[in-house]
């Protein structure tokens, strides 16, 4: 018997999903300013991580793409620009996720519970040992 989710469907925002990629990169935001060269600064990064800026410029869209190693047309469709849809025809569909589960085809929901499980072990981690 199939258990129905409590929660309801959440689509990680871009801001979300780029912190998730950025601390599995295990990066902190200036190191993130420093590997682009100042393309992307720390406190501009905080802003779009944090939901202020909700459609940065693309061209720092293409900094983090690179610096991550993710799609650039994944972030430029979770910023809301208009991407080609080329890539989304075809009987095989890849979701720009975390590559462990990038041929899974995972839904949003559950792409959503991974980062917050994720988020959950790693509070459980404490700084020099403890927790």
């Amino acid at each position: 018997m199939a258990r129905k989710s409590v929660e309801p469907e959440v689509k990680l925002t871009l801001g979300q999903y780029l912190a998730s990629i950025r601390e599995d990169r295990d990066l902190s935001q200036r190191d993130v300013e420093k590997a682009t060269n100042k393309v992307v600064s720390n406190a501009y990064l905080s802003q779009i991580e944090n939901g202020l800026i909700k459609k940065p410029n693309p061209n720092i869209l293409h900094a983090l793409s690179e610096l991550y190693a993710i799609s650039y047309e994944d972030l430029m469709e979770r910023a809301g620009y208009i991407v080609p849809t080329r890539s989304r025809s075809g009987g095989e569909q890849r979701h720009g996720r975390v590559a462990t589960f990038a041929g899974h085809n995972l839904t949003d929901e559950e792409e959503a519970q991974l980062v917050q499980f994720l988020g959950y072990l790693r509070s459980r981690k404490k700084p020099g040992g403890q927790g």
